[in-house]
This record gives C-alpha cells, structure tokens and sequence, in this order.
C-alpha cells in the first residue's frame, strides 16, 4: 500500500488495516449527528423544599416546551379555554381574559392562580390572573409568591391574598399535576418521529448502503474521486445521481449492497398516527373537534351529538371548578355561566 494511502489512516472516520496492504479502505460519510434532540429526564423535576418555597415536582419550564412539541398538544388548549369562555357571562369581577389565562395555566400546568382584589371595607371585589410558571407556593401557611428573573427576591404575597386551583395529585397536596402527564411519552415520541424525518432529508447521507469495489485497475486516484463525490452528496442538493466508469472492468466491479432504506421502510405514518390517538384520548377530545380528518367515508358521526356530550363532560366540569370562586364573594358579585339552547353547543 502507498504511503498516501497509509498517511490516509490519520484521518477522521478512515480505517485502514496497515499489517495486510491488499486490506479493503473503510471509511464512514459524515460525522455523527444526533436527530433526538430531547430527553425525558430534562422534563422532570423533584418535589423538595427550597429556601421559603416548595418546587413543583414537575418542571413548570419543561411543561411550557412540551406544549409546543406537538401541533395537536398545543391547540387543545386553546381550544378548551374558548370553549369555557363561549358561556361565560362576563362580568367586572373576573375578566374574560383573565379567565382564559387561568384556563389555560389549569390545563397545561395542573395549577392556576388568581390574586384577590380587595374594597377599601377589605371585602373581595374581583380577581386577577396571575402566571402559574412563575408562582410557588410559600413554606407560610396559605403564602404564595412569584419568582422574578436574574435572581431578584421573589414578590411574596399576603396571606390568603392568593387562590389556588389545582388538580389533585396523589403524591403531594401542594401543587396539581396535569391529567395528560401519563401521555407525555406520545407527545416526545411523535415529535422526535418528525425531528428525524426532517433531520434524514436534511442529512442526506445516512447509511443506507455499501459501495463495494474489488477492480485491481481501481487507482488511488480514482477511489479518492469515489470517496468526494458520495461525500459531497450530503446535504442541501444530496440524493444526486452518481457516474461511474472503470475501463475493462468486470460485471461485479462495483456493487451497490443496501443495508436498510427509512425512506421506504420505516414506520412514520404509523408512529404519528398512534401518537394522535393517544394525545387525542389524553386529552378526551373527539377527532372530530381537533380538526382531525376522517380516513373512512362515514366521518365521525354527528358533530352536535359530540359537542353536546363534549361540553356535558369536560366543559361543565371546568365551569364548577372556576365557579369555586363565589366563595370569596357576595352573592350579587358572583361569576356566571349561561346555558346553551337546544342545538348551540
């Protein structure tokens, strides 16, 4: 073997036996690249006490990233709040807009807060929506406070001046845990699904061959040539046609031997398609009203017949729990929800 090709050995990714010189050069295209962007473990948190204030056993920061992992996580939402708000009879005491963002903290977080507004008498006149990633609860007895940036001193809150909604969590009694927190797996799976779907095209060249070469009449020169041009079909302009020419050589000079093709072969459209129903059921919403399309000819079924018992099952119940409110409030200041007629859901 030359002492080119030898010299070759120091090079990245270039494996050549030096004890046998008729040894085949071996050599891999690229880098590694990782396509899975995201861990699991970077999501969770540990419930402990810190300082004056409880952490949440979940991280809140993890929580508000997963939303937009997925398009159909993070509309559901969204969607839940309108739906809240459609009957919602608005009122000076509890603004629409605060509502909805307690709404939506509720849903994503299992946790929303609301600060009470007091009267010069020291009565409850209204309520203000404060944002659940940043409030914690205080080691006080019925203390809140909310966290600020670059490390300033938390704003604490009076006693009793905060309310907190949550959902129960059979592990703790200090914070709640989101309902879909089980089917957070279904959410990662379908995003990392399409992050290596995207990284694949972009990458170019994955493994999905061998080129073997075994014509004695093959120079260095002309491997070397081999090696640039399968190297250069990476990346933006890659899966380009390759020609190859080697003057007298035989029928199986040159092979081409797969060893696996993601293009074809692996399971994407099965994947997003589990992955959707589980977000779906998470949530407990129908396809129907997550704009989800049909893949038989009958539909859904009757969308008035799914609003109606949609709203039956899980609006109403999200109504009773802001309705908690009117317990800090005189009976003619109390927050309202209308019913819908026959055929309006």
């Amino acid at each position: 073997m030359s002492n080119r090709r030898n010299n070759n050995a120091t090079k990245p990714n270039t494996f050549v036996n030096e004890k046998s010189p008729s040894a085949p050069t071996i050599f891999k295209f690229g880098d590694p690249e990782s396509v899975l962007s995201n861990n699991i473990a970077d999501y969770l948190g540990v419930f402990a006490g810190s300082g004056n204030y409880y952490e949440p056993p979940i991280s809140l920061t993890g929580l508000s990233k997963i939303l937009r992992a997925n398009g159909y996580h993070c509309t559901i939402p969204p969607f839940r709040r309108n739906r809240l708000l459609q009957y919602y009879i608005t009122n000076n005491v509890l603004s629409d807009e605060h509502l909805g963002n307690a709404s939506i903290d509720f849903d994503v977080f299992g946790n929303c807060y609301l600060q009470k507004i007091f009267n010069t008498f020291g009565e409850v006149i209204g309520f203000r929506h404060l944002p659940a990633i940043s409030m914690r609860r205080m080691t006080k007895t019925d203390t809140y406070c909310q966290l600020r940036k670059n490390g300033e001193k938390p704003i604490e809150f009076k006693p009793g001046e905060v309310v907190h909604l949550k959902e129960y969590d059979v592990s703790q009694n200090i914070y709640g845990v989101p309902q879909y927190y089980g089917g957070i797996n279904a959410v990662l799976l379908g995003e990392d699904a399409t992050l290596f779907r995207r990284k694949y095209y972009v990458n170019g060249a994955h493994m999905g061959y061998i080129l073997y070469t075994s014509d004695a009449s093959l120079s260095v020169e002309d491997e070397d040539a081999i090696k640039k041009a399968v190297k250069e079909s990476k990346g933006v302009g890659n899966f380009r046609s390759l020609y190859l020419n080697i003057p007298n050589g035989k029928k199986d000079s040159v092979q081409l031997i797969p060893v696996g093709d993601i293009a074809t072969k692996d399971e994407y459209e099965r994947i997003k398609k589990i992955t959707l129903e589980e977000i779906l059921a998470m949530w407990r919403i129908q396809p129907a009203l997550a704009g989800v399309m049909p893949n038989n000819t009958g539909g859904f079924g009757d969308i008035d017949k799914i609003a109606r018992v949609y709203f039956q099952y899980e609006t109403v119940p999200m109504q009773d729990n802001f309705l908690k409110l009117n317990q800090f409030l005189k009976p003619e200041r109390h927050i309202q929800f209308g019913t819908p007629k026959e055929g309006e859901y």
